[in-house]
């Protein structure tokens, strides 16, 4: 089983460059997440039939999203957060205060592990949102994932939003105070770990530095591998000696992130 994970920043614009069909020509996932799709199903001219389609879009047009492809059905598609963890963290959303119109998490349940995809908040330039992605976001969508690992063990992926140390970004030291490296931020990564999830990539590539899964649009970035790794593959500590191969596709272009893939 090959499983991938792209923030298309935009699947219409993946889809019009190309990029998002040859990317399946070559690499033929079983599993697909998307992030950041920032569209419709019906606003999407796309013909896949291999595979079963479940998008989850925001209600705000051209915003936030996530959709999953996948070969085999899974069992059930689960949308957003349940109300009790919603009420329990007080995560709001963005745009409408309401989490799950922003369309950021689907579970896909299959017969012996949980896949989730989640598109987390930025905490934006000035930092507005870093203590709702802190003490809400953060705090609440580890506890919906120990809700799913409760009934079978869970993987999920997405972008992330947070580099976690200081080799997962190329320039760690100017970016201590700015949005994907506070010490908030960086310690909600630090709870998934102690709760038990594995970050697949680091766990293989302990030392690995230069390997960037986001790049800004400005100065060349991209080209001179001045980035941040802050798209994952995260998996329970009970399935996480099936996973295999995690691999870093920055050579796929298409979105300012490049897809994360592990096999199962």
């Amino acid at each position: 089983m090959k499983l991938y994970s792209w923030n298309v920043n935009g699947i219409r614009a993946v889809l019009n460059k190309g990029a998002l069909q040859a990317f399946i020509t070559e690499h033929d996932p079983d599993i697909l997440c998307l992030q950041e799709t920032k569209a419709e199903r019906g606003q999407v001219e796309i013909d896949l039939p291999q595979y079963d389609e479940h998008f989850f879009s925001a209600v705000k047009k051209g915003y936030s999203g996530t959709a999953i492809f996948c070969k085999t059905p899974p069992l059930r598609y689960i949308d957003g957060f349940p109300q009790d963890i919603i009420d329990t963290y007080g995560i709001t959303g963005d745009t409408y205060g309401d989490p799950n119109a922003e369309g950021r998490v689907i579970a896909a349940e299959f017969p012996d592990y949980w896949v989730v995809t989640v598109y987390t908040p930025n905490s934006k330039r000035d930092l507005t949102r870093l203590n709702v992605r802190h003490q809400h976001w953060d705090r609440g969508f580890l506890a919906y994932l120990q809700q799913l690992e409760a009934t079978k063990p869970v993987l999920v992926c997405g972008d992330l939003n947070v580099a976690h140390t200081e080799i997962d970004l190329a320039r760690p030291k100017d970016n201590t105070k700015n949005a994907g490296f506070t010490v908030e931020e960086r310690e909600g990564f630090q709870n998934f770990l102690e709760a038990g999830f594995v970050d697949t990539f680091r766990s293989a590539n302990p030392e690995a530095t230069g390997a960037y899964t986001w790049w800004t649009h400005w100065a060349n970035a991209r080209a001179n591998n001045v980035g941040w790794r802050i798209d994952y593959w995260l998996a329970s500590r009970d399935i996480a000696n099936s996973v295999k191969n995690p691999q870093i596709h920055a050579d796929i272009m298409g979105s300012d992130h490049c897809p994360v893939s592990i096999e199962l």
